[in-house]
């Protein structure tokens, strides 16, 4: 048996299309026929599984809903791998920033179908701010709610960055910003780097008093 049943195959296939044109074109500019030309089937074959090209929207949406994948590593380490792999998606082709975004900004306001897809990227935006906070509260931050939503907006703006500008130093800044972040937010991290720095300055003998010759401030005539 392969994967999945019949219908879920072909379910997973109209879904692989519409995520891919849906993201690449917009959702306004690719109709149902676009999609199920792409896929090879009629178009009353789609609606047999998605009744209307709303109830494709956000099944595809739903899709892109997926939790972080669990990682180990210190709470820093595992920031700023994050930021690392948003600047690498920045350089593929085809990027055109976040799709829950795009979708908010496409829909707009009006009807049933653009207040479920904010639901949707609400959603996605949330499990991003909770995957920063619970970091954020395994580090020590003070406030881990406060810093877990200055880190989602240095991740949004990195975002908005590489489609304005085209490149990834947006990401790269945001890294960095976000380490400053959280070791300014976490009072116990700057105590335990300050019992280090004692530490190393401990194994460093004090140097000898100097004895004769010429003073060090240079008043020597």
């Amino acid at each position: 048996m392969g994967r999945w049943a019949p219908k879920e195959a072909m379910q997973e296939r109209i879904l692989e299309t519409a995520d891919r044109l849906f993201y690449r074109r917009g959702i306004r500019a690719v109709g149902v026929d676009t999609v199920a030309a792409e896929v090879g089937i009629s178009k009353r074959t789609l609606y047999n599984h998605y009744a209307s090209k709303e109830a494709l929207v956000l099944a595809y949406l739903r899709r892109r809903l997926l939790p972080p994948i669990a990682e180990r590593g210190t709470p820093s380490k595992l920031i700023a791998a994050a930021f690392d792999r948003l600047g690498r998606s920045m350089t593929r082709a085809g990027f055109r920033g976040c799709a829950f975004i795009n979708a908010v900004a496409e829909l707009g306001e009006l009807g049933e179908n653009a207040a479920e897809a904010r639901k949707v990227a609400v959603l996605f935006k949330e499990q991003r701010r909770v995957w920063f906070r619970n970091l954020a509260a395994q580090a020590g931050a003070a406030d881990p709610d406060t810093l877990a939503s200055q880190l989602l907006l240095l991740w949004e703006g990195a975002i908005v960055w590489a489609l304005v500008r085209r490149n990834e130093f947006g990401a790269q800044s945001a890294r960095k910003a976000a380490l400053v972040l959280l070791a300014a937010a976490c009072p116990a991290t700057r105590l335990r780097n300050a019992r280090k720095m004692d530490k190393v300055a401990a194994t460093y003998p004090e140097p000898p008093p100097r004895r004769g010759g010429r003073r060090s401030n240079g008043a020597h005539r």
